[in-house]
């Protein structure tokens, strides 16, 4: 019997997790009927990130009409990183997913996916949007960019448009457990684990409830570590744009020096320094931060810290 481990991390979603659930109650029976019942079974592993609504409630209701359903829930919101990280962590599949709650990753691409793993030579399906209908022109663009530039300076490629939507072997599951690093990148550390992976396409969905959790700033953010998590060439950069101004300082003093020789020493120019200092100092600053992010990320894994805590789980609840 194979069992398929669906992981559904969800913040503040009370809304919407009703509406996906009985949208995967259809696609569970669906792909029962397909294959013989005995030969498949699903467990539903909710994760609630520190939710301040009724997300945890609904979870456990759900819980107690349907033994297939289980549930997780943080201390406080760790992020959606760490909720995929606790969901992988307590999942018991021979196949797991990793699907988000607002049915922007359609539970209907499920049944394909599990028949690609089982007939052909893959160990992951992973899913990426073919278009970008309903999302705002400034953030398609600016997720275009990140994708482009991300793949330029890093080894790991990060398929454009992708997805944390997935269906995953045991041993990928595996894999990516061992990476247990607590500044996490799914995207960056489902390529960078490597195995045969074949991408479906879907047009973009809208939420079926609710609103989504992704400001601008914490997309940036969420940018920022994939970029230091799986390139050092910022750091390179850094270190030519030093020695590029370097060079320019020594050209500029001769140039000084000639100048004076030649024509006096004139006290005029004082706009012009003023603007060369600026800029070298902001330099210098974008230099140190860029240095500063990677030195953080280093600070940050030499504590040691959990990447997230539980406050309650029905494991625990069947303890009781």
């Amino acid at each position: 019997m194979d069992k398929i481990t669906v992981v559904v991390p969800c913040w503040n979603e009370d809304e919407a997790i009703p509406i996906y659930y009985e949208e995967m109650n259809r696609v569970i029976k669906a792909m029962e009927q397909e294959t013989e019942k005995e030969e498949l079974e699903f467990e539903l592993i909710f994760v609630d990130d520190g939710s301040t609504d009724g997300t945890l409630r609904i979870m456990k209701e759900i819980n107690r009409k349907d033994d297939r359903c289980r549930y997780l829930s943080f201390s406080r919101n760790f992020g959606k990183e760490a909720a995929i990280y606790a969901g992988l962590k307590a999942s018991r599949g021979d196949y797991v997913a990793v699907m988000d709650v607002d049915l922007q990753d359609p539970p209907r691409l499920l049944p394909e996916m599990y028949r690609i793993l089982k007939e052909e030579d893959f160990d992951s399906v992973a899913t990426k949007r073919s278009t970008r209908t309903g999302e705002p022109r400034i953030r398609s663009f600016l997720s275009k960019s990140f994708y482009k530039f991300v793949n330029k300076i890093s080894k790991t490629e990060i398929v454009n448009g992708a997805r944390d939507y997935r269906l995953m072997n045991r041993k990928m599951v595996d894999a990516v457990l061992d990476m247990s690093e607590y500044n996490r990148f799914s995207k960056g550390i489902f390529g960078w684990v490597g195995f045969r992976t074949k991408w479906l396409e879907f047009e973009n969905v809208e939420r079926s409830a609710g609103e989504t959790k992704w400001s601008l700033k914490k997309l940036f953010c969420y940018s920022m570590e994939g970029i230091t998590g799986f390139s050092v060439a910022p750091l390179s950069l850094a270190s030519i744009v030093g020695v590029c101004f370097c060079l320019l300082s020594f050209l500029l003093i001769l140039l000084i020096v000639v100048r004076t020789l030649i024509w006096g020493d004139p006290v005029s120019g004082w706009p012009s320094l003023a603007c060369i200092i600026f800029l070298v100092s902001g330099v210098q600053l974008l230099c140190t931060g860029i240095v500063g992010q990677y030195l953080s990320k280093t600070y940050l894994e030499t504590k040691h810290r959990p990447i997230f805590i539980l406050r309650d789980s029905s494991e625990e609840g069947e303890k009781r």
